[in-house]
């Protein structure tokens, strides 16, 4: 039993070193800390429900997430294929693809959630 809890702790440690490798390595995960604060911010100044809560927070960590696929994706890629081949270049552009398609979702339900009650905040501080 002692030795599954201590391999849980040390998978815990390899995540977070996985974790601090992507916020090091990857230029994009500033953009994504950016706007993921950003949302963050305008959903409690908003006072959205929780229901828009779990649905903001399920889509920052999908693109969390992709890009966290993606990082793994290309580290397995130039280690299997260090010199340029056409198949490597391939999994790396479809791994940055998936980022892109997951944050052009993440952009659309933001729309969605935030921009009518931003609207109408707006609205009620110019009086109109």
């Amino acid at each position: 039993m002692k030795e599954f809890f201590l391999s849980r702790i040390r998978s815990f440690g390899y995540a977070f070193r996985g974790w601090w490798y992507v916020l090091r390595t990857q230029k994009n995960t500033w953009i994504h800390t950016l706007f993921s604060a950003a949302v963050i911010l305008a959903a409690i100044w908003l006072r959205l429900s929780l229901q828009d809560w779990a649905i903001l927070i399920l889509t920052i960590m999908m693109v969390w997430a992709a890009e966290f696929i993606n990082t793994a994706i290309e580290a397995v890629v130039d280690l299997a294929s260090p010199s340029r081949h056409p198949l490597a270049e391939v999994g790396k552009d479809v791994g940055a693809a998936a980022v892109l398609i997951a944050a052009l979702a993440a952009v659309a339900i933001g729309v969605l959630i935030l921009g009518p009650s931003i609207l109408k905040k707006f609205q009620g501080i110019l009086g109109t």
